[in-house]
Order: structure tokens, then C-alpha cells, then sequence
């Protein structure tokens, strides 16, 4: 597999052609951001933890029944995905209240739900991300309902998969945010899956070892970032 021009530069991730139309490289980032990129900073080695979290998490799903874009870890911060269109809509999975939930409900963060919340935002930089509901998606042609539907139980199987994955690391799953696309007519996972897209708690303290230690300036972000990877033993 040859790697050939770049495609794309986001916030976390660079993309590159292959000579495989159907493959892309996915080359992962030590630059962080927040806030819409409002804040931008560089957390030291997360490209590479994030790069071989997200595979074995991709390779765990797959076990269990969630199709995603994995193919082949090429190096410490590389991957080879399949190339998907992209589905706009960004799919947040809550167990616990926090972040932008406790800010906009008035619940205190840490609450437990019941059942777990699913919330769509339309994946939009220039209008900032915002929240919408699935007859939103249908109406604005980001997805029909059947493609909303699979989408939707993935996403929950992706919870359930997640929650005892990390619970074995002593790791509480608070909230996380994924997204889709379609492959060859099929929806997959097409996203990653670690501390930057995940709300990870310490399942005794409470101690966040996740993005929200760089976002709220907490400090010791490279500390918990490497927390999780020894943890889950990557």
C-alpha cells in the first residue's frame, strides 16, 4: 500500500490517498483543540495512544457485531481505514451527566442516568456543531431513517461494548461522541474512539482522565492520557 497526497488536515488527524482508491491513511496528531477550536494546544504523545486505542477498540466492535472503517495499523500513529462518505451527523452517548448536558439542563455533573441519552448535532465547523434531532437529519437529507435507525443501535452497542471494556480498567464511560458513514451502501463506525472523543472518570475518585483536563486546564493531561493507555494495557 503506497500513501499518496494528502487529503485533509483536521483538528486531531491528517488523511492521505492510497493507491487503493477504497484506503485511506489516517496519520493521528499530538495537537489538541477545544471549544470549537477556540483552544489550541499539543498534548505530547496522544497521537500514539489515540491511534492504538482507537484500533483495539475498532477490533473489539468488530467481535462483537459493530462494523467500522478499521483495516491495518501501519505504525504507532497510522492506520489504514476504508474510505467512506461520511455521515454529518456526530452521535453523543451519555450514562452520566457532565459537560455541555450539565451546562445546558442544570444537571450536576456526575449524575447517573437511568438509561443511557443519545443526542445528534449536525457536524457543522461553521455553525458550530449544533444539536438536532432525527427528523432534523431526515428533513436536511444527512441520513434517512433507516440509515438513522442503524445508526442509532450502533451506537448503543458501541456503549455497552465500551462500559465493560474500560469498567475491567477500573474506568468509568460517561459520555462519548461518535461518527459514521457509509461504505459500499453499508453504515460503519468511522471515528475514533479515546480520551479526546471519550468523558473517562476513575471509577473509585472520579479523577478525569480524559480531553476535559485540557479544556478546563486541570493540568497533568499527558498524566491521564497515559493513565488510560497502561490501564487498558495497549
Amino acid at each position: 500500500m503506497q500513501k499518496l497526497e494528502q487529503l485533509y488536515e483536521g483538528k486531531a488527524k491528517k488523511v492521505f490517498k492510497t493507491d487503493d482508491p477504497d484506503v485511506l491513511i489516517v496519520d493521528y496528531k499530538d495537537d489538541a483543540t477545544a471549544f470549537n477550536g477556540e483552544k489550541k494546544g499539543t498534548i505530547v504523545g496522544k497521537g500514539v495512544i489515540n491511534n492504538k486505542m482507537s484500533n483495539r477498540v475498532h477490533q473489539l466492535l468488530e467481535e462483537k457485531g459493530v462494523p467500522t472503517h478499521y483495516i491495518q495499523e501501519l505504525s504507532d500513529r497510522e492506520t489504514a481505514v476504508k474510505k467512506v462518505e461520511i455521515v454529518p451527523v456526530e452521535v453523543i452517548i451519555r450514562n452520566v451527566a457532565a459537560g455541555s448536558f450539565s451546562k445546558r439542563l442544570g444537571v450536576p455533573e456526575g449524575t447517573p442516568f437511568e438509561q443511557p441519552t443519545v443526542e445528534f448535532s449536525y457536524k457543522n465547523d461553521e455553525l458550530g456543531d449544533p444539536l438536532i434531532n432525527d427528523y432534523f437529519a431526515v428533513a436536511l437529507k444527512l441520513a434517512t431513517w433507516d440509515e438513522i435507525k442503524t445508526i442509532q443501535d450502533y451506537a448503543f452497542k458501541v456503549n455497552d461494548v465500551l462500559k465493560e471494556y474500560f469498567l475491567q480498567a477500573g474506568i468509568k464511560l460517561i459520555d462519548f461522541k461518535i461518527e459514521f458513514g457509509r461504505y459500499h451502501g453499508q453504515i460503519i463506525l468511522a471515528d475514533e474512539i479515546s480520551p479526546d472523543t471519550c468523558r473517562l472518570w476513575d471509577v473509585n475518585t472520579n479523577e478525569k482522565l480524559d480531553k476535559d483536563r485540557f479544556r478546563r486546564d486541570l493540568g497533568n493531561v499527558e498524566e491521564a492520557y497515559n493513565e488510560v493507555f497502561k490501564r487498558l494495557g495497549l
